[in-house]
């Protein structure tokens, strides 16, 4: 079984412990995160697994012929090849092997069939034959093109230049060469910043049928959920391990840090108490001594440190000034680029309060129809009109990127933000991961990933009642994208966002808008869903489920189809079959967990009654006896019908395998 394994391993720099005997294990079909605070090492953690840099000490074992993918954040960029050329790449093991296999044949070819040479050439052919077809060698075409497909890219963009890619496709590319890869362990650290919800519905399946193992950095607590079955924590140097879903990782270190907290608070009571007493009677002689020793006990205290990520912080707006009922309204909207129609005859009213997501492929006019509704795209024929008292503020990538300036950070907020929340800036920069002496930063400086998040929590310091908002997590953690769900749900005001975060939307959106991207030079289709993205998803299960049961009849009836054949749906309604399939399998693995959890519990409280039963105080006592009795038979009766229920899950489960 391939593997690579930690022992004991340690890495600092200068005086900070990055890593202090550490271990780890992954193997074939290792499931894991590898979760941390920004900043805490996760990064460097997987260029030592990868072998791209060394420990300070410890052991790293590779099992022999293990191979390791490891795909980095960002960075990388691709030159002087077609698409399909550069991700064709991923496969040269593949071609390393077929011209081993075809020289052995030659050598097998002028070796008499009875040598003890030919023997051995035989027995080396069949292993390099068998590594070539594990390799995906013979199955590569098909399998480039249903990644490429996947990751979102169309047929059309297979012979372009991958120079004319942007910095997220240029990721994306990277991304397919290392699933092409094949390897044994597969190393990802943020997969899903450049990927819409469509290309991480498709990763998540493929991730689901990997043979290999793999560990996985992500900020997007869904795709974590569905993905992985253990996590592995980097805190102050320290890599502890949970067994469990992201979801139950959090459940349980929000008991630990709960613990920790409250620690923490009661040792800084202590240090206050032992300081303020140091500082009363330091000047007097006769407790000279006692100040003394208070000082060494001071000394040696190993102080608890609580990262700044962990404090509790909020972010609150400035109440939204008061607006009517209608916020928006759309009539016969139509915008161009060139030819190409992304929008036409859109009508749209938005609500007071309403949190409405836009939802659909690149390529749908997402972006294009926030840009309208926010006024900073004109180029549009139709009506967009403002309710009365409508104030917005909009919030994009590139708005973020004319951030400008010599002014620090603070002091660019603090000029920003109204007097009431200027005390308050530094615990709000820190919320959106500005800690420490980053707020003095230079605002010219800073990244474009430190820009969008500035302009962000600038964003929110005005008093404004709508809020238009393309992408708003996409350089946030998972602990500041609590903070600004928990901030957008008490705003007051009316939102319309996109956000490729599935349960960002989830935790947000009330109203649905689907925008799908027309064919050739057909604009994009709109529809409107009143619910919120469960709802939605739902939706579309439903109507895929439909057409493929009409489909289906007019099949068996040998009526000739208007409508395609299951095999020819269109790719919306193959998304769309499988969510609904994805859906049911989910819906059943938790109903599956949770009635072996039931199982397991009454099993527990089962013994436990067995071994009251076996106490003298109670087979003794005819009374206490017959209720031990009847409640083991109550217990056997539970695990009985539950035992019913999982082998039923279990069964329905075998059909979506």
């Amino acid at each position: 079984m391939a593997f690579v394994q930690f022992s004991q391993v340690s890495l600092a720099f200068g005086d900070r412990d990055i890593l202090k005997e550490a271990r780890l294990n992954l193997a074939s079909g290792t499931r894991a995160a590898l979760a941390g605070a920004n900043g805490s090492g996760k990064t460097t953690l997987m260029k030592i697994i990868s072998g791209e840099i060394p420990a300070d000490s410890g052991e790293r074992a590779v099992e022999k012929n293990t191979r390791i993918s490891y795909l980095p954040q960002s960075g990388i960029v691709h030159h002087g090849r077609t698409l399909c050329e550069e991700v064709e790449s991923a496969f040269s093991r593949g071609r390393e092997l077929y011209a081993q296999l075809e020289s052995l044949g030659d050598d097998l070819a002028n070796e008499p069939p009875d040598s003890s040479k030919a023997v051995r050439l035989v027995e080396e052919h069949h292993e390099v034959q068998v590594a070539l077809e594990a390799s995906g060698w013979y199955r590569r075409q098909t399998a480039l093109e249903q990644t490429l497909l996947g990751l979102g890219f169309t047929s059309s963009d297979f012979t372009r230049s991958v120079d004319e890619f942007s910095g997220g496709w240029q990721m994306r590319i990277a991304l397919a060469k290392v699933l092409l890869e094949a390897p044994d362990i597969l190393l990802l650290d943020e997969p899903t910043n450049y990927l819409d919800i469509e290309a991480r519905n498709w990763l998540e399946s493929w991730l689901s049928d990997f043979s290999g193992g793999y560990l996985l950095v992500s900020h997007d607590r869904y795709f974590l959920d569905v993905t992985v079955q253990e996590v592995y924590e980097l805190f102050g140097g320290e890599l502890k391990h949970y067994n469990g879903t992201y979801s139950r990782y959090e459940q349980i270190r929000e008991q630990e840090l709960a613990a920790l907290m409250h620690h923490y608070e009661k040792q800084q009571e202590e240090i206050a108490k032992t300081e303020d007493f140091i500082r009363r009677f330091r000047s007097n002689a006769s407790k000279a001594a006692i100040v003394q020793g208070r000082i060494k006990q001071l000394a040696k205290v190993e102080r608890i440190v609580v990262p700044e990520n962990l404090k509790k912080m909020s972010v609150t707006f400035p109440p939204a000034p008061h607006t009517g009922r209608l916020v928006i309204t759309v009539t016969g909207l139509n915008r161009s680029y060139g030819d190409r129609p992304i929008i036409r005859g859109f009508d749209c009213q938005v609500e007071k309060k309403e949190r409405l997501v836009v939802v659909g492929r690149n390529g749908s006019g997402k972006s294009t129809l926030l840009r309208v509704l926010a006024g900073v795209d004109t180029d549009y024929t139709g009506i967009v009109e403002n309710g009365a008292g409508v104030l917005p503020g909009y919030f994009s990538q590139e708005s973020a990127e004319l951030l400008t300036g010599n002014e620090s950070i603070i002091e660019f907020l603090e000029r920003e933000a109204p007097t009431a929340l200027i005390p308050r800036l530094r615990d709000m920069l820190a919320s959106f991961l500005f800690r420490g002496d980053d707020v003095y930063k230079s605002v010219s400086v800073l990244s474009g990933g430190e820009k969008s998040r500035l302009a962000l929590l600038r964003l929110l310091l005005r008093p404004i009642n709508l809020l238009i908002l393309d992408e708003p997590t996409n350089h946030l953690d998972l602990h500041s994208k609590d903070v600004l769900l928990e901030a957008l749900r008490k705003f007051t005001g009316t939102i319309v966002f996109v956000s490729h975060d599935r349960a960002f939307i989830e935790g947000l959106a009330d109203r649905v808008l689907e925008l799908t991207a027309g064919e050739a030079n057909e604009p994009s289709q709109v529809r409107s869903f009143p619910g919120d993205y469960s709802y939605y998803l739902d939706r579309l299960a439903e109507e895929a489920a439909k057409e493929s049961v009409g489909q289906s009849n007019q099949s068996e009836t040998g009526t000739p189809a208007s409508a395609k054949s299951t095999d020819q749906l269109s790719r919306a309604e193959s998304r769309a079959l499988e969510k609904q399939r994805t859906t049911a399998r989910r819906k059943l693995e938790r109903e599956e967990e949770q009635v072996f959890e039931k199982i397991a519990n009454s099993e527990e409280q089962k013994k436990e009654q067995e071994h009251a039963l076996a106490r003298p105080e109670v087979y003794t006592d005819g009374e206490k006896s017959r209720a031990v009795q009847k409640e083991i038979e109550r217990l056997d009766v539970e695990i009985h019908e539950h035992t019913a229920r999982w082998e039923i899950v279990t069964k329905e489960l075998e059909e979506y395998i």
